[in-house]
């Protein structure tokens, strides 16, 4: 198992990293008494629950803290693989997100800059251990999370894509992101042996994609996708819905959202596709 160890100064980003890494796949815990790390690790490694855990450690631990050598052994010594990270700022950035926050230090220190030297002084043993310290007195919540992305994420944690066709007359779907139309295609709708079928059949897909321009808007479309998804990601989105409308969501925008599949589900394995109104008459 991937055990990562999230620690450092209150204020300094351990929260926003457990929520980072908790999108990515990671079973994180905030808070549990040190003398459990080990035993925890072992059930969830039994149980079968998870392959990457992320354990928050901090001051609130109290007198626990002098056990992190012992437990942090312990896991080791099942052979998992232990990582910490040291989160920290500058006492000026400190001060001032506890100001902005307007939350009490855990220390419960009258003098705010005075429970903060007393929680560097406490926490000097698990800093000098971490594997990696990072400062986040100049990181914005956003790049923080796009940095432990980039380093945790791994390929089932990627951008969940859903690819939805819909017909405009029963109304735009709320859930999607990007929204495409497709009613200037030939319409199968006024072909008499076209009509009573959908999009997923053949001889309508060949319908719907005859014309030239299907394929250029199917190019374009497949390129602007291409760009954006990963720029989605990057910034953090988990879900993006690309919804293709046509006037009764059953021949044209079904076609062109089977098209997209074939092109998208090999960079996203995970590709949810649906087609609300296929089936209405």
């Amino acid at each position: 198992m991937r055990v990562l160890v999230i620690t450092g100064m209150s204020g300094g980003g351990k929260s926003e990293a457990a929520r980072a890494l908790e999108d990515v796949g990671f079973f994180c815990v905030d808070n549990l008494p040190v003398p459990l790390l080990g035993r925890f690790v072992d059930l969830l490694t039994k149980a079968e629950e998870a392959t990457r855990v992320a354990l928050v450690i901090d001051v609130r631990g109290g007198e626990y803290l002098a056990g992190c050598a012992a437990a942090f052994k312990e896991i080791r010594g099942a052979e998992h693989n232990l990582e910490i990270i040291f989160f920290d700022a500058t006492d000026e950035v400190l001060i001032r997100r506890f100001s902005e926050t307007r939350r009490r230090h855990p220390l419960n220190s009258e003098d705010l800059r005075a429970g903060l030297e007393e929680e560097r002084g406490l926490l000097s043993g698990l800093r000098a251990e971490a594997n990696q310290v990072v400062d986040t007195s100049a990181l914005t919540v956003h790049e923080l999370r796009r940095r432990l992305r980039q380093q945790y994420a791994t390929r089932d944690s990627h951008l969940r894509v859903s690819l939805l066709s819909f017909g405009f007359k029963y109304g735009s779907p709320s859930e999607a992101d990007l929204v495409f139309d497709v009613r200037f295609l030939p319409n199968p709708y006024f072909v008499e042996d076209l009509r009573p079928l959908s999009g997923i059949d053949s001889r309508v897909a060949a319908y719907v994609s005859q014309p030239a321009e299907f394929s250029e808007f199917l190019e374009r479309l497949l390129g602007l996708l291409r760009l954006v998804l990963p720029l989605y990601q990057r910034e953090g989105k988990a879900y993006l819905t690309v919804a293709v409308g046509c006037t009764g969501g059953r021949h044209r925008s079904v076609a062109t959202v089977e098209a997209l599949r074939g092109h998208l589900e090999q960079d996203y394995p995970r590709l949810a596709v649906r087609h609300r109104d296929m089936e209405r008459v």
